[in-house]
């Protein structure tokens, strides 16, 4: 990142053969509304210390709300991070949260473990709801 312009030219490299770019844990460290601008994007990923308090904290509900709204508008998938209860849930659904993760539907697993989960047809659930 301390060299934007050569960081933009491997980005679009990249998004150029195919493979989409995220910006993770989106509004926290490095994150920058410059970067929306200026990176060829796909997804924000929403931190997980945003998502923690959406049922409890007033500023976290607007933040999240805010950077769902944001990535809508600029026409980037967004995911929110750490879902850990149905209230979370029902949150983002309300405002078309794209992708959501979070121990509410699984823990970390080792590959192993992973490549033995069963294969569902239909997702656990939609947000577009």
């Amino acid at each position: 990142m301390q060299d934007i312009e050569t960081t933009i030219l491997k980005l679009d490299k990249l998004s150029g053969l195919g493979i989409q770019i995220s910006i993770d844990d989106f509004g926290t460290g490095f994150s920058s509304l410059y970067y929306l601008k200026k990176f060829h994007i796909h997804k924000l990923k929403i931190s997980q210390h945003f998502v923690n308090g959406i049922v409890t904290d007033q500023n976290d509900k607007v933040i999240v709300s805010s950077v769902i709204a944001l990535a809508q508008n600029l026409k980037f998938k967004v995911v929110a991070e750490g879902v850990e209860n149905e209230e979370q849930l029902i949150f983002l659904k309300q405002r078309q949260c794209d992708e959501i993760q979070g121990y509410l539907f699984c823990k970390p697993l080792p590959a192993e473990a992973f490549v033995k989960m069963p294969v569902y047809e239909k997702p656990l659930y939609n947000l577009q709801e």
